[in-house]
């Protein structure tokens, strides 16, 4: 069961936003992540707590952020209630789109998990819905991810597959690199692997050994 800490920050000017302690675990049905966000002074900032099944998509999805909450799942496409910090109101909503991203390190894993580009195929397009602090306000984005190539480390505990995407945004053409190692992100815009207690879990793929 990984557990570790990462730090995020701004991706354009490198503000720091805080720190994500998180551990995950694959099952026979799937993976779940879980974490707790704090500030850069350490106060609590929030919650993720992500469940996909064995073909990478989200059964269950919960989120909290400055006194927000977000809960969703597939459902004809993906369907999410969002409630106000004061509980009063409570709003659904639905998109046809494959799963939710968001900040956290979480969702870069589980979309590599759901698409499963392979090495030298195009790349796979994908629509998501995108949940970010500070409001978890929805809004669709696209993207294409591409699997640019895959490195094997010697490591204490056995080999360790990486695997490096080329995300790309369709609405305005930027792209960035994602390294991936099992369910643990190495390196990402925004996004630090600044502690991990264990080896990664080894995700394979359906029908492979």
């Amino acid at each position: 069961m990984p557990r570790g800490r990462y730090s995020l920050h701004d991706p354009h000017d490198h503000t720091p936003l805080g720190d994500e302690h998180f551990h995950c675990a694959t099952g026979p049905q799937g993976w779940r992540y879980t974490a707790q966000t704090t500030t850069p002074a350490g106060e609590h900032a929030g919650s993720v707590d992500l469940t996909t099944d064995l073909l990478g998509r989200p059964v269950r999805l919960q989120l909290t952020a400055g006194g927000w909450q977000v809960r969703g799942g597939i459902l004809d496409g993906v369907t999410w209630v969002r409630t106000d910090p004061a509980g009063a109101q409570a709003r659904e909503g639905n998109a046809p789109a494959r799963a939710f991203t968001g900040s956290s390190p979480a969702f870069l894993v589980a979309t590599a998990r759901l698409l499963r580009p392979e090495p030298g195929a195009p790349a796979v397009r994908v629509r998501l819905v995108a949940l970010t602090e500070p409001v978890l306000a929805p809004r669709t984005v696209d993207q294409a991810w591409a699997l640019a190539d895959t490195e094997t480390h010697s490591t204490d505990s056995g080999p360790l597959t990486v695997h490096h995407y080329e995300v790309t945004d369709l609405d305005t053409g930027e792209q960035h690199a994602v390294h991936i190692a099992g369910d643990v992100v190495l390196a990402a815009p925004g996004v630090e692997l600044e502690e991990l207690e264990t080896p990664p879990s080894r995700f394979d793929r359906p029908g492979t050994d």
